[in-house]
């Protein structure tokens, strides 16, 4: 965070939200509200929610509560997604082409229900492609290329290495990945959404009236994240793996086992990323860096009427109880 940053901040909000196509989600502790701009002049909004899979007191339980707030959160961003995808073809911000005949054959078989199903086909196979690039891809790897040229080194110091090697890794195809994203047009607009959606929600914890001028001048990059979340967790994953044996005869057993230790990494960058949110001060600053650094990536500066969305949006869901301020700054420097 920029030093004048630091100082101008008042307080710490739990309110969060995720950039979408041509508009913002913003949740905060009582309500959730999507804007979408349909066109010059309007902006749509519309509350949305999802009920929460994890009721139970266990799931609210450190470490065990960022699993199961990470997969709610999902399932409320695919449902803000969807709904910014249908404002933008209808208002003709998103060129809509000619549907297949497999894709007629879907629509004929699931009527409405089709945008879920596609929701649940692309999530199998987005998480079949994570594990096999960040969990199955390094290990195999290092098995190949690496440890054959290891054979005088101990079974401590090739753990060592392979969860570095690992680690690194899965950090270069990540921004790798990130950056090849950026460079498509729809993306950079969603990236700018994303750094309104920051810019706007700094404003507010800086105490500030929600306008565009005052919103604009904020910094885009915001220690609680999307972005900083997943770096954090994949640094996270560097740790764990020192405890996993390599297992010499069965190399397979390792991936294995970071898959299921998922869970933990997911638990314990949840709880990074929570404390960074929660106060600001030289040590959560120092944990929140990697994250802000890869968040330029992730964020552009944004066009006004973007920040005019994410005002919509902001202003939506904040309580007039102010049960959304988790920490009244004068923050600890």
């Amino acid at each position: 965070m920029k030093k004048q940053d630091k100082k101008q901040q008042k307080r710490i909000t739990s309110i969060g939200g995720s950039a979408l196509i041509e508009g913002i989600m913003m949740r905060g502790p009582k309500r959730t509200t999507v804007a979408c701009r349909v066109d010059k002049d309007t902006i749509y909004t519309e509350d949305i929610e999802v009920k929460p899979l994890f009721k139970a007191k266990f799931w609210k339980l450190p470490l065990i509560r960022g699993l199961a707030g990470m997969i709610d959160s999902m399932r409320l961003s695919y449902k803000a997604l969807g709904l910014s995808a249908d404002k933008a073809m209808e208002a003709g911000l998103v060129e809509e082409e000619e549907p297949s005949k497999f894709e007629k054959w879907l629509e004929d078989k699931f009527g409405d229900k089709l945008m879920n199903v596609v929701m649940v086909i692309a999530s199998i196979l987005g998480i079949a492609l994570a594990i096999g690039l960040f969990v199955v891809l390094p290990s195999m790897l290092f098995t190949w290329l690496i440890k054959p040229l290891l054979t005088d080194w101990s079974e401590s110091s090739v753990r060592i290495l392979q969860s570095a090697f690992e680690g690194v890794l899965k950090i270069a195809l990540f921004l790798s990945y990130l950056s090849l994203v950026s460079l498509m047009n729809d993306m950079k607009r969603v990236f700018q959404y994303h750094g309104a959606e920051h810019k706007t929600i700094f404003c507010y914890e800086n105490d500030e009236e929600l306008t565009v001028e005052n919103v604009r001048k904020q910094t885009r990059f915001h220690p609680r994240c999307g972005t900083s979340f997943l770096v954090v967790t994949l640094l996270v994953s560097i740790f764990v793996g020192l405890f996993i044996p390599t297992f010499p005869n069965l190399p397979i057993l390792r991936p294995v086992l970071r898959l299921l230790l998922v869970p933990v990494m997911v638990g314990l960058g949840y709880e990074f990323i929570k404390l960074c949110g929660k106060y600001d001060n030289k040590l959560t600053r120092i944990l929140a860096t990697p994250g802000l650094w890869a968040q330029r990536i992730t964020t552009r500066e944004p066009a006004d009427e973007m920040i005019e969305c994410a005002i919509e949006a902001m202003t939506a869901v904040i309580p007039d109880d102010g049960s959304d301020i988790i920490n009244d700054c004068s923050c600890a420097q």
